[in-house]
């Protein structure tokens, strides 16, 4: 016990794993201010779920930052790039995420529908550069020791969570005592958690930037050509895309709709602020770490699987949450089971999406995986809350539950691949 406790002690407490709980927080904190609290915040406000729902739409540039990454992974800024490639975009990115957060605060949602979206648009467009970057950095942390990398996930999953928690269940204390304004202006300031590690650390790969005049064709072949073309090398790459698209399927579907589903059931904003925060954030904390642990033991793959059928089930309890209605104990039984699965979940597939990319091109392949896993998020999902509305709470829980499924089928394809790159 001993043995196994300074194991823990040797692979998670060290100053690199103490970055990697920042980053993931500045990573993990904006996502909800353009989803789920947003939505809470519209719920309030008086839009219908149908228009809720269809705001999913405002995170298309989580699915698209494949698009712009080559820029971010190649250009650099005039005097700052001197600190590093990493260092200076995430800097830049995060100054401007605190002013469009903060904007956000400035209105409200019931007599500035089109310019608040327009605003979480550009939020989620900032999020999601700053993810460019921080994923980038994160790989490139654990270069030299590649066997690291699932314990140096499972970090940052957790300040992920974390980050998810302070704007999450942090926000919904702050509009209950105050108002969503008040609450929105602090939340911007979640944002110098990263910006202070990020000046405060080094550049974890040095680069060096071509000084002769840049090629448009040049660039465009060496940024944006190579790195599709080093991927699809891979035989199974058309299965690794569907596997990543279906894996947290479940999950993306009721997401727009679930703090919305909560108010259907009669829950106020701080029971369901306490629930999040005690027992969620215990729950996260929990799945990350042990996710992380689990997958040294069994290997990435069977850690993929298992995993994957545990989410699977973990989205038909809220089925059931809808049957006992306001009822605390199933509320925190359901919403602790829920975040320590999808802790588990959630580290096994960014451990996966990690070790396909290429050092050579990690910024822009990272983002071209993670997009795809956004896709089924931010644009599938945008019919969630027609669907709620169509089939009702119970069968709206299990009709996402089976939408996962088909993710242990691919698995199962993948795994029989000789080639594929899910290691034992």
């Amino acid at each position: 016990m001993i043995e196994y406790l300074k194991y823990i002690y040797k692979t998670y407490i060290n100053r690199t794993m103490l970055k990697m709980l920042a980053l993931g927080f500045s990573s993990g904190f904006p996502f909800l201010l353009t989803f789920g609290t947003l939505t809470y915040w519209f719920k309030e406000a008086g839009l219908a779920i149908a228009l809720i729902g269809g705001f999913s739409l405002v995170k298309i540039p989580y699915s698209l930052k494949w698009l712009w990454s080559p820029a971010i992974d190649n250009i650099k800024i005039p005097v700052l790039y001197k600190i590093g490639r990493r260092r200076s975009w995430g800097i830049i990115i995060q100054i401007l995420l605190f002013i469009s957060i903060f904007s956000l605060s400035c209105f409200n949602p019931a007599q500035k529908t089109s310019l608040m979206a327009f605003l979480a648009v550009l939020t989620a467009f900032l999020s999601a550069s700053q993810d460019i970057v921080l994923d980038a950095y994160r790989v490139e942390c654990f270069e030299k020791t590649p066997d690291k990398q699932a314990s140096g996930v499972a970090i940052f999953v957790l300040g992920y969570r974390l980050g998810l928690i302070y704007s999450g269940a942090g926000a919904l204390y702050l509009a209950s005592f105050y108002d969503w304004n008040t609450s929105y202006k602090i939340m911007a300031c979640g944002v110098f958690v990263g910006l202070i590690t990020l000046i405060f650390s080094s550049e974890a790969v040095k680069y060096k930037y071509e000084k002769k005049k840049v090629d448009i064709k040049e660039f465009f072949n060496k940024s944006v050509i190579a790195p599709f073309k080093d991927f699809v090398k891979n035989k199974n790459w058309g299965w690794i895309l569907l596997l990543i698209f279906t894996y947290h399927l479940s999950n993306a579907y009721f997401n727009p709709v679930i703090n919305p589903f909560y108010d259907d059931m009669g829950f106020t904003k701080i029971e369901v602020a306490n629930v999040m925060k005690l027992y969620g954030m215990i729950a996260a904390i929990m799945g990350g770490i042990v996710g992380g642990l689990i997958i040294n033991k069994i290997g990435l793959r069977n850690g993929l699987l298992y995993f994957g059928i545990l989410q699977c089930l973990s989205t038909m309890l809220f089925s059931v949450q809808a049957i006992y209605g306001h009822n605390m104990p199933m509320f925190i039984f359901v919403v602790t089971v829920e975040n320590f699965i999808s802790g588990l979940a959630t580290t096994a597939l960014v451990a996966y999406i990690s070790s396909l990319c290429n050092k050579l091109y990690t910024a822009t392949q990272y983002a071209l995986l993670s997009s795809v896993m956004s896709i089924s998020r931010d644009i599938f999902s945008a019919t969630s809350g027609i669907v709620a509305q169509f089939l009702g709470w119970k069968l709206f829980f299990v009709f996402s539950a089976i939408m996962s499924l088909p993710s242990i089928l691919i698995i199962m394809i993948i795994l029989k691949k000789s080639d594929c790159k899910i290691k034992k």
